[in-house]
């Protein structure tokens, strides 16, 4: 029954970690989404993503991110994959 235990537990860990690695909509997120699901962003940088949607309006795609201060060509190329720009 311990062990049954452990795999559920290990199961679920594994899940909520394949969430976190999972794709964001930038357009939608919030600051913490976004920082724990893309690579190299954290809080700080994910806040100033949420501010300049909320300045700017919606994202119309990836490489809108380049203009906000702090995520440069090598971060959105890390997560381009992982990004989602909903409409």
């Amino acid at each position: 029954m311990k062990l049954i235990k452990t795999l559920l537990l290990a199961m679920g860990m594994m899940a909520s970690l394949a969430w976190a690695a999972g794709e964001v909509d930038i357009n939608k997120a919030s600051a913490q989404e976004i920082a724990d699901a893309l690579k190299g962003i954290g809080v700080k940088k994910a806040e100033a993503i949420v501010a300049w949607r909320e300045q700017n309006g919606p994202f119309t795609n990836i490489e809108d991110l380049l203009q906000v201060k702090g995520v440069g060509t090598a971060t959105l190329e890390q997560n381009k994959d992982k990004i989602i720009v909903s409409k």
